[in-house]
């Protein structure tokens, strides 16, 4: 397990996050300045380059390797396992915040309402609502075997929800549209558009990364104090008050 004193003589500036920040930074300079404008929907469209990049690391990525760890970690009782689930599905979450931030503001000028209870907007909510209870479960339970085994139990069976929120659209009427590049066939977007849409996936594809690992370096931190402190928090209480002289 790593002590407080490796934690403490880490590089405290993260590279790794500083550089997938300028890569979504210059993703979206050239969605906003170097894409051409959709002919329909127009400059709306362009959220697209956000919206649907989160989506996929939200649903199939971080929920994903939540089910993958949760799934491992009920099998070998690794602790990392958990860790790595944890972080995922934090992040995991504030993806899928962006998405349903971005899909009615692309949803209104486009279908002329902000929100409709369709099958795959109401699924995608509940979905989030699923891993917020996640988040809310982990900070509940004190013990941490239980709690790593009950997170793994509902990560798992969170993660059954992605295939019927991917197949909605085609089982149910809905104003969400069809998919135009997870779909069989080739994608239905134009060259440039599909060049700046593989971009954005992978800039924020490193941004999930980065920050996942720096949510799972912060865990393992906790940890290690924990362990050095037990459940007494009075010493780290008495290091933050004392003056720097």
């Amino acid at each position: 397990m790593t002590s407080p004193h490796q934690v403490a003589n880490r590089d405290r500036f993260d590279w790794f996050l500083a550089l997938s920040v300028l890569a979504v930074a210059a993703v979206f300079v050239r969605v906003i300045f170097f894409t051409p404008v959709e002919a329909r929907q127009g400059a709306a469209q362009k959220i697209f380059y956000l919206h649907a990049p989160s989506a996929f690391i939200g649903l199939y990525v971080a929920f994903g390797i939540v089910a993958l760890a949760g799934a491992l970690y009920l099998w070998l009782r690794d602790e990392r396992l958990d860790r790595i689930a944890a972080s995922s599905a934090e992040v995991g979450v504030v993806f899928m915040t962006v998405v349903l931030i971005t899909g009615p503001l692309w949803g209104k000028p486009i279908w002329g309402t902000w929100w409709t209870w369709d099958a795959r907007l109401t699924l995608t909510l509940f979905l989030w609502f699923v891993f917020v209870g996640y988040l809310i479960l982990r900070g509940a339970i004190d013990d941490p075997a239980t709690r790593a085994r009950y997170s793994a139990v509902l990560g798992v069976l969170g993660a059954l929800l992605v295939p019927f929120i991917h197949l909605s659209v085609y089982l149910f009427r809905t104003l969400h549209p069809m998919p135009i590049v997870l779909k069989p066939g080739r994608p239905s977007l134009p060259g440039t558009m599909l060049a700046t849409f593989a971009m954005s996936c992978v800039a924020l594809t490193l941004l999930f990364a980065a920050l996942v690992r720096a949510r799972y370096r912060l865990a393992e931190a906790n940890e290690a104090l924990e362990a050095e402190y037990g459940a007494d928090t009075a010493p780290l209480a008495a290091l933050r008050a004392e003056p720097v002289r």
